[in-house]
């Protein structure tokens, strides 16, 4: 693949990618506005953000599987495709059920074209310079779900809630023509099956386990958890016994990808900690109003997506494990400076701060990414890309139910600091490049 196309692909893979991102965040400003155009409770509404995160994770690990069994492009190809229709049906929607509905296909399509999007790189960019186009990658999830409410206000504004569908389109279409143009068609490489039985385990475990973290949605913690339980050991047994495991566990003898895949969890359990706790003690010990909340949490963002940036390019030069130390360091860092929040109203403390929470929030993402892919071997790409936004979506909601429980207290931080020193722990695990050798196809089974 010559440069020019090298770099057209890799502006295809961005956009594509980052409306998943945008798609997440851009509707929350207009949950309001739906209400009242289906005169339906804000509760009744909340399903719309709820269902995306539901599918967004259950379908993750099975899309990177198919990937690799039947070509990461043809995936990643029907992910934009799914993405495209439900954002058509979305603004078409006449009622709340059928916009849930709309809403779920919209995450099918993000979820497979996001771990394939990833196998992709893997694949076409040199293992030199993968680490950089990650942390551009990085950069670019970060500006999604940053720019998201900006994004979604200003069109609900100008042209109402539909608005926040229809902008995904033109979008869309440029990325199917480019990754059409530029990469060559996938090969089947279909050499095993998809494992049914430990799809629908796992799709019925991580939806419980995302139910029991939203108990507005749905009552009944006791039901929910012994779901949970269930289905998890169901899927457990299942993977170890089926011939073609969705989730290959023996993946995780490799100390590289087990510490690539809990450090993302970690480092995206302080990260979406602070973007839920912050706001609100921006609002009850600073006394900012909400407008202005959204710009200081703006610093965050904005630090955090510049971060994924520089620390693509630094991690291309001191490797994956200091990196991956690094971004732990500056986490303990930030979190001590969360601790003593509560002594001041200083607005410098506080955005030197969430500056250096946003560095810790995006600079090692690149080297856990680049970590992951590296351990396994081309052909398992996907799965591996797959299992990596898994635990990535493991921390979020980790994270949303300490917040619900330990908000507005200064344990929080500290719970914090120790996951922070915690990761630089976990750090030690990522083997030195001359150290590692990738699983295979037969290693892994």
């Amino acid at each position: 693949m010559t440069k020019g196309k090298e770099l057209l692909l890799i502006v295809s893979l961005l956009v594509g990618t980052i409306l998943v991102p945008i798609n997440s965040t851009m509707i929350a400003v207009g949950l309001s506005a739906i209400s009242a155009f289906f005169h339906e409770s804000l509760t009744s509404i909340s399903w719309v953000v709820t269902i995306y995160l539901i599918v967004m994770a259950v379908t993750q690990p099975i899309a990177g599987k198919l990937g690799d069994l039947y070509g990461n492009r043809r995936i990643y190809m029907w992910g934009l495709a799914l993405l495209f229709f439900g954002s058509i049906a979305c603004a078409f929607s006449f009622n709340l059920p059928w916009l849930i509905a709309f809403r779920s296909i919209q995450a099918i399509g993000g979820a497979l074209a996001t771990p394939n999007a990833s196998a992709i790189i893997r694949h076409a960019v040199s293992k030199e310079r993968m680490a950089k186009v990650f942390g551009l990658f990085g950069m670019g999830m970060g500006l999604g779900a940053a720019i998201g409410p900006l994004l979604g206000s200003t069109l609900i504004s100008l042209w109402g809630w539909k608005s926040i569908f229809w902008v995904n389109v033109p979008f869309l279409i440029f990325a199917i023509a480019t990754t059409w143009f530029v990469l060559p068609k996938s090969e089947v490489r279909k050499k095993a099956e998809l494992d049914w039985p430990g799809s629908l385990y796992l799709a019925v475990s991580f939806a419980m386990l995302i139910l029991l973290t939203h108990p507005q949605t749905v009552p009944g913690y006791i039901v929910l958890g012994v779901l949970f339980a269930i289905f998890a050991a169901l899927f457990v047994y299942r993977e170890l016994h089926a011939p073609y495991p969705l989730i290959q566990f023996s993946l995780f003898k490799d100390s590289t990808f087990t510490s690539a895949n809990l450090s993302i969890l970690l480092s995206n359990f302080v990260m979406y900690a602070t973007l839920l706790a912050m706001p609100l003690i921006l609002e009850s010990h600073y006394h900012l109003s909400t407008q202005k909340v959204g710009l200081v949490m703006f610093v965050f963002s904005i630090s955090m997506s510049a971060a994924g940036w520089i620390g693509g390019q630094l991690t291309a030069r001191w490797g994956n494990r200091k990196m991956i130390a690094l971004t732990f360091a500056i986490s303990v860092f930030a979190s001590a400076l969360y601790w003593f929040l509560h002594l001041s109203t200083s607005i410098p403390y506080l955005l030197f701060a969430l500056i250096a929470g946003g560095l810790a929030g995006g600079l090692g993402n690149s080297a856990m990414q680049t970590a992951s892919l590296q351990s396994v071997s081309k052909e398992l790409s996907g799965t591996a890309s797959g299992i990596f936004s898994t635990f990535r979506y493991f921390g979020s909601m980790i994270s949303s139910t300490l917040v619900s429980l330990l908000v507005g207290q200064a344990s929080l931080f500290v719970i914090l600091l120790a996951v922070s020193a915690a990761g630089i722990f976990i750090s030690r695990g990522i083997k030195l490049e001359w150290e590692s050798k990738p699983a295979t196809r037969l290693e892994a089974k």
